[in-house]
């Protein structure tokens, strides 16, 4: 049995946040108020002085649609970037990812087609790509959606339920907040829609502001210096694959692997994470070389030679 006693501990991970809401509401203001802004702006609507002081003096920089924002495959680049070398940025803001994402649904749609919902499979892919980017990445995340109706069916009648946001249907569950931005006369606040920080109930509204945020969840975590995470070096994803070919390892505890490093290969491991499955396999190696020799077959190391027996791990 794998699993663990409890163990309560309050560990500093900084927000991955969802924000929808109408159009001048002040959804981007307040994602620029944010310390240290990576700003991707897919909208290219941040070009405005406003926006680019208001970016300048909280110590951000800025990436339009003349650098590639509206590129997925770029912005995948960038984030990956960003999440493993050394850099002095907090906060990551897309905005808007409804623009990227739908970028993306409308290149796939006139190659594939729009049947049978062709179009947002494929911009799904690259989508799921960046989440599990965004979970290894060490900022505070804020993805700016468009906000849109939602309507249910129930029975033959289809009504109108509230709203949502645009994009990526599954957004709401990848992310640790879903706030979505309000106006009234010049008030501006955000109700929380989906939370997993008990300090951000369900249901509750705060004041649009950076300020207010921080205090609340904690300056900080926000403000403190992120930390690179270190990817699989080509020769460790080089041996492992070696190494699951000369075992034979059944390939669903590979697929466990790949699931608990949220990746989708051995690159998009990390160091610690292949280091840790090479420890395993040099071992179930080991000990299936030590019971052959026991019966008096040769000991050899496979490994150097690339030439002996398979060894089969039930």
């Amino acid at each position: 049995m794998r699993a663990r006693k409890v163990e309560i501990i309050q560990k500093e991970i900084r927000p991955k946040i969802l924000i929808s809401g109408k159009s001048g509401t002040g959804k981007t203001m307040f994602a620029l108020g944010f310390p240290g802004v990576y700003f991707i702006d897919v909208e290219g609507g941040a070009v405005r002085r406003q926006y680019q002081q208001r970016l300048a003096d909280n110590g951000g920089v800025y990436m339009g649609k003349e650098d590639g924002s509206q590129d997925f495959k770029t912005v995948l680049e960038e984030v990956k970037m960003l999440a493993t070398t050394k850099h002095d940025y907090k906060t990551l803001v897309i905005d808007s990812f409804s623009k990227l994402y739908n970028i993306a649904s409308s290149i796939a749609e006139e190659k594939l087609g729009s049947d049978f919902g062709r179009d947002k499979k494929e911009a799904n892919k690259p989508t799921r790509q960046l989440m599990r980017l965004l979970d290894s990445l060490d900022m505070t995340v804020l993805l700016v959606c468009h906000l849109r109706d939602k309507w249910e069916r129930k029975g033959s009648d289809i009504t109108y339920s509230g709203t949502t946001f645009d994009g990526y249907d599954k957004l709401e569950y990848d992310l640790d907040l879903w706030i979505e931005a309000q106006k009234a006369g010049n008030n501006r606040t955000y109700v929380i829609k989906k939370s997993r920080i008990d300090s951000f109930p369900e249901g509750d509204r705060f004041p649009l502001e950076y300020s207010s945020f921080s205090s609340i969840y904690g300056a900080s975590i926000m403000e403190k210096e992120s930390t690179p995470i270190i990817l699989a070096l080509p020769e460790q994803v080089e041996k492992l694959g070696k190494l699951v070919k000369i075992v034979n390892l059944d390939p669903e505890i590979i697929q466990k692997w790949l699931s608990k490093a949220n990746a989708d290969s051995f690159e998009e491991m990390t160091a610690d994470q292949i280091g840790k499955c090479i420890a395993f396999v040099e071992k179930q190696l080991q000990e299936a070389t030590a019971s052959a020799s026991i019966i008096g077959e040769p000991a050899e190391d496979p490994v150097k030679n690339g030439k002996s027996k398979k060894v089969v791990i039930a």
